[in-house]
């Protein structure tokens, strides 16, 4: 599916990723965990056409995508969800959610996929009138994540899901990632929330100062010395 293959992206002279390297298959949860600045959201930006990787390559179902434009991307099958939700706030629930739906499709495909966003978030169909900016915080990551799901993605980008949400949300929001997983989408999750990430994920990695350090089943990671002590404090 994707492929990401020691990649270096930059901030002008600043190397922000060097010499990465990561996969996800058809149908898997993969995290990639790492402290603020590691250069998690680069990855995703670089993946997403935002960013242009001056070495390596980044292909999607051997399709190489490293130089395509965004736009583009998204019409191959992967949605980003960025950090910080960044919906539309004078607009309206439902214009947030048309906004997912970029590409032409009949009005019955849009509607059956806004049917199957309410079942992951009821509460958005409650809102559909309701001004974006005027939601809660847990609100305005349901509908960014709804948005996101409007394109009909065969990967997901996750930047930070559970950022600034209370814990009961926290939870709320890793099970329906983990029960769309379950209904075919890939998931790349990017998090700091690292025992609930890691948990509901078939791999993971650590990204630390723009490298990979480690990789493998995220129950092995939630094991590893290392991680339990730099990010979990045990």
């Amino acid at each position: 599916m994707l492929k990401v293959n020691e990649i270096d992206v930059y901030y002008g002279d600043l190397q922000a990723l060097r010499d990465v390297s990561i996969e996800v298959r058809p149908g898997e949860i993969v995290s990639v965990i790492g402290s603020n600045g590691a250069g998690k959201s680069t990855l995703l930006k670089a993946i997403s056409g935002m960013l242009r990787p001056r070495k390596g390559a980044i292909s999607l179902d051997d399709s190489d995508i490293s130089h395509a434009l965004s736009s583009r991307i998204v019409e191959q099958g992967i949605s980003h969800v960025p950090e910080g939700r960044q919906i539309f706030p004078t607009m309206t629930v439902l214009e947030n959610l048309e906004m997912g739906a970029q590409f032409p499709r009949n009005k019955q495909v849009q509607h059956a996929t806004m049917e199957q966003v309410f079942g992951y978030f009821p509460r958005l169909k409650e809102r559909l009138d309701q001004k974006a900016g005027t939601l809660s915080g847990g609100e305005q990551q349901m509908l960014a994540m709804g948005r996101g799901l409007m394109s009909l993605p065969n990967l997901m980008m996750l930047d930070e899901p559970s950022l600034g949400l209370a814990p009961v949300l926290v939870s709320t929001i890793f099970e329906i990632i983990a029960k769309i997983n379950r209904r075919g989408t890939a998931i790349l999750l990017i998090e700091q929330n690292v025992f609930n990430s890691l948990k509901i994920s078939d791999r993971g990695y650590v990204l630390e100062n723009g490298r990979i350090t480690l990789s493998g089943a995220g129950s092995e990671l939630l094991e590893n010395p290392h991680i339990r002590k730099t990010y979990l404090g045990l």
